[in-house]
């Protein structure tokens, strides 16, 4: 097999705690990640010479080591002792710095991309062993579909997917770092905790309404405060169809659920005539990726 292509899905946080911060300096996080069918797609082409060649349709995105597709690609051509070379090809749809996992799951792909077009024989579970070095997002991402995501994000329970609806996604023009939303938040003093256990049964019960009424983001208290377009495009969502609508992970992009898709639609309408969004995607979950 020369060449192969896979999609990289985004992923969305219809909750996410903190539960604490530990004497490592990272947070523990209790999180419902949601895939959706929004997603970038990455091209793999063998090469007889050995190396890696990363190349984007996006010159602010690195193709060098500073960039999660080259970092897993060179740990698994390290750890497996691949001798050929592999040329990796990334469309970029999922929006950057935008708290939907756009690196992680382009590094996801890669693991899955490289580990069928060598014939490594890797198991999903060895797969995400290795992938928790390049980053607690990632094997998630190789898994994908719906999860509970506890420790620092690799610690991962399947769930049932998440009940039928429509999802409507908005970036502002902003780019929110994820170092400092951690750094400034204060998660000792956090008063409102979302009710994740309550989810779950929700999902598990297949109930939309039971879901919704449930979403909640502890890192809002911080990305809001700083970018009150998060918090515009939310009220704007909710004002307009949606069942609910939360900030995904870091921020600073919102998602809105929706259960029809022309409620959707219509809201998307709304939101491009303004001027707080400038990315803005209808697209629905996504229960069984690979």
């Amino acid at each position: 097999m020369d060449s192969i292509t896979r999609n990289a899905y985004a992923k969305i946080n219809l909750g996410l705690d903190v539960i604490r911060r530990r004497e490592d300096g990272y947070h523990e996080v209790k999180m419902i990640m949601q895939s959706i069918g929004l997603c970038d797609t990455l091209t793999f082409t063998r090469k007889d010479e050995a190396g890696i060649v990363v190349v984007t349709d996006k010159k602010e995105l690195p193709g060098d080591e500073n960039n999660l597709i080259y970092r897993a690609a060179k740990l698994l051509t390290d750890t497996c002792r691949i001798k050929q070379g592999v040329h990796i090809s990334l469309e970029k749809k999922i929006p950057m710095a935008a708290g939907m996992a756009g690196g992680s799951t382009d590094a996801a792909a890669v693991f899955h991309g490289m580990n069928e077009m060598f014939s490594l024989g890797l198991s999903v579970d060895e797969m995400c062993g290795l992938a928790v070095k390049i980053g607690a997002d990632v094997p998630y991402c190789i898994k994908g579909g719906t999860a509970l995501a506890e420790g620092i994000g690799e610690q991962l329970t399947d769930l049932p997917g998440m009940p039928d609806c429509f999802l409507l996604i908005a970036k502002p023009d902003i780019d929110v770092s994820t170092r400092f939303v951690y750094e400034n938040l204060h998660a000792d003093s956090l008063e409102d905790h979302p009710d994740i256990d309550g989810m779950i049964d929700a999902i598990r019960r297949r109930d939309l309404g039971g879901v919704t009424e449930r979403l909640g983001n502890v890192l809002e208290t911080v990305t809001v405060k700083k970018y009150p377009e998060v918090e515009e495009i939310k009220n704007f969502m909710k004002e307009h169809g949606a069942l609910n609508a939360l900030m995904s992970g870091s921020g600073p992009t919102v998602f809105g659920i929706y259960d029809s898709k022309e409620k959707a639609l219509e809201a998307r309408t709304g939101l491009e005539r303004g001027k707080t969004a400038k990315q803005i995607f209808v697209t629905v979950p996504v229960n069984v990726l690979r």
